[in-house]
């Protein structure tokens, strides 16, 4: 039996289809690794695959949370790597599909997620406000110089945290980050990429036609479940912009221009994450044997 498959990469690379036509091939079942593809009724915004696209294959860890529930990685650590220990039980092949890469990372490496302490939190974002980022830097790299190194000195929340977490576990919190090594499973793990115009290009059209197809009045759904009131969901790209716009009685036109201009910014940031795991094997998206090509890489 082949082992478990990652096809990850930035977005509009043709992550989903790849990873369909790898499970019929494979005799394999799809493990979403969308952040919001986990929410029910984000369909159009995040472009998640419909039941006609699936053909037949299951996929898990779609449609799991409320729009106002939190998404939590380690939840969806524990459960993602329950769907694919069960679908492994079950002599099947898990195809892990998505671009989130904490949410990658959570499944195929030794990802630890220390609890949290709102007083501790509360604390140090005071503080934060009061001190900036440099001081809580500076005290990070002198507790856990190896976090330190890790974490972006400009990243205030990121800082909070590994502090929070050192001071709550006594570790330090480079203790808790992904350590290298073989991924979970034997994962193979490809990467899918285009050249940064043409994807450009495809974030563009992707845009166009979602707010074609119906994302303001699925936002306007949304929002009267409670859209605005989560944490997590109302961050979404697209849902974020169409919100802001409903809400000031905005332009619209505007708004879908500033979800492609976010889309592309963070491309740029999915494919920076990915490319620092030398696990992957990079594939051209737009290869016309691209199947056949990642089928290689599995059943070498």
């Amino acid at each position: 039996m082949s082992p478990a498959v990652a096809v990850v990469g930035p977005t509009a690379t043709g992550k989903s289809d790849l990873g369909v036509a790898l499970a019929e091939r494979l005799g394999g079942e799809v493990v979403n690794a969308d952040a919001m593809q986990l929410y029910r009724g984000m369909d159009i915004g995040t472009a998640k695959i419909t039941e006609a696209e699936r053909r037949g294959v299951a996929h898990h860890q779609l449609d799991v949370l409320d729009v106002r529930e939190t998404a939590s990685v380690a939840a969806y650590q524990r459960h993602a790597r329950a769907a694919i220990e069960d679908v492994l039980a079950r002599g099947r092949v898990p195809v892990l599909v998505g671009g989130s890469g904490l949410y990658v990372q959570a499944v195929v490496d030794d990802l630890e997620f220390p609890g949290t302490d709102p007083a501790i939190r509360a604390r140090l974002s005071a503080e934060l406000d009061e001190v900036g980022t440099e001081a809580l830097y500076a005290r990070l790299r002198e507790l856990d110089p190896v976090a330190a190194e890790a974490v972006l000195p400009g990243n205030g929340r990121r800082i909070v945290r590994a502090l929070e977490v050192i001071e709550l576990t006594g570790r330090p919190f480079s203790a808790t980050m992904p350590r290298p090594g073989p991924a979970r499973y034997g994962t193979v793990m490809i990467g899918l990429d285009r050249e940064p115009a043409e994807l450009d290009a495809r974030v563009d059209l992707r845009v166009e036609r979602m707010f074609a197809g119906g994302l303001v009045d699925e936002v306007r759904a949304l929002a009267a479940n409670g859209l605005r009131e989560g944490l997590t969901a109302s961050r979404a790209l697209g849902y974020q912009q169409v919100l802001a716009a409903l809400a000031e009685e905005g332009d619209l036109a505007a708004a879908e221009e500033e979800t492609a201009r976010a889309t592309r910014r963070f491309v740029r940031r999915q494919r920076s994450w990915f490319r620092r795991d030398h696990r992957l094997t990079w594939l051209d998206a737009g290869r016309e044997d691209l199947v056949d090509a990642a089928l290689a890489l599995v059943r070498p």
